[in-house]
């Protein structure tokens, strides 16, 4: 493992996307490897692109690349998917999505599961992130899978996050139930050419002052912007909308240095990541072993039964397995 991480800190690509497969399959010992990757100094800015399934993400993001290799920056993506029931992997892969920057050696793009985490996001893609970190990349985009209320986990691994709407979905009314408002750094109308685009916006103008006005946001020298980006059938203008978009975001992170927040960002995604870790050495050994020995099956028959209630049977299991 140790010479895994050492391949990766020397910029191996094929390396990085065989750690990165180890790590959604839990292979055991790959944490190893990890140990030498999480201590690297990074300058990365991690950006989180989320929205509904068909806002066109994928598509956004495909030009964002695009905008920032202009720039010449190194781009890290990580495309996260929902679960194949069958295979366990990502239902959509790498390999039919950005295909134009597939032979460009500053882009690197893979495909993650989200192994049915409750956040929507798995453990594997934080420490996905810190294997693009290790690779040195300018910018890494993480992009969700699109799940409801599940994407506001986005908020503990991206210093800037980027939600994207379409009109006529609803979505006014999805970013406000599913607490998108509370983590947007800058919105994104996408397909703005579709009718319904204007009332859209001036939703999401008005939920943007409410914000401020409630201070909601907790960043009040940010003003989150609302852009807005047409078809993609006319490349032109859509090439310098999402140029835009890359402005926005750059100057985004440029606030959150000079503001001192980057820091605050960061310290929130290293208490997530413990947070993981703990679970990960604590609370799945638990669970493993009451499952090894049945224990699961008998505690849940007594729950439907009504024989016991959770609350008890958890304080059981705290108990015994505290004092080891």
């Amino acid at each position: 493992m140790e010479d895994l991480s050492k391949r990766v800190l020397a910029g191996e690509i094929r390396a990085a996307s065989r750690l990165i497969r180890n790590l959604e399959d839990e292979i055991p010992d790959t944490y190893l490897a990890m140990r030498d990757i999480f201590t690297v100094a990074s300058h990365s800015h991690v950006i989180g692109i989320t929205g509904a399934p068909g806002s066109g993400k994928s598509t956004l993001i495909d030009e964002l690349i695009t905008a920032y290799r202009y720039n010449k920056k190194t781009i890290g993506v990580l495309a996260v998917d929902p679960t194949s029931p069958f295979s366990g992997g990502a239902i959509l892969g790498d390999r039919i999505r950005m295909l134009r920057h597939s032979e460009d050696e500053g882009v690197f793009v893979r495909s993650m599961a989200t192994k049915g985490s409750l956040g929507g996001l798995s453990k594997a893609v934080g420490e996905g992130i810190h294997v693009m970190e290790a690779l040195d990349k300018d910018r890494i985009i993480v992009e969700t899978c699109g799940v409801g209320q599940q994407e506001v986990d986005i908020i503990n691994h991206a210093h800037t996050v980027v939600v994207v709407l379409v009109p006529g979905m609803g979505d006014e009314i999805q970013a406000i139930k599913a607490g998108l408002m509370e983590i947007a750094d800058i919105f994104v109308i996408n397909k703005a050419d579709r009718d319904g685009s204007a009332k859209l916006y001036r939703e999401l103008l008005n939920i943007v002052d409410m914000s401020k006005r409630n201070g909601l946001n907790g960043e009040n020298g940010w003003t989150i912007p609302i852009l807005q980006v047409g078809s993609v059938l006319h490349h032109q203008e859509f090439a310098k909308s999402v140029e835009l978009m890359r402005d926005n975001i750059d100057q985004h992170y440029q606030y959150l240095f000079e503001s001192h927040l980057l820091a605050e960002r960061k310290r929130r995604k290293a208490k997530a990541e413990l947070n993981e870790a703990l679970w990960g050495k604590i609370f799945e050994p638990v669970l493993n072993e009451l499952k090894k020995h049945g224990e699961m099956d008998t505690m849940i028959d007594q729950l439907v039964t009504r024989e016991m209630d959770p609350y008890t049977l958890a304080e059981k299991v705290a108990q015994r397995y505290m004092k080891k």
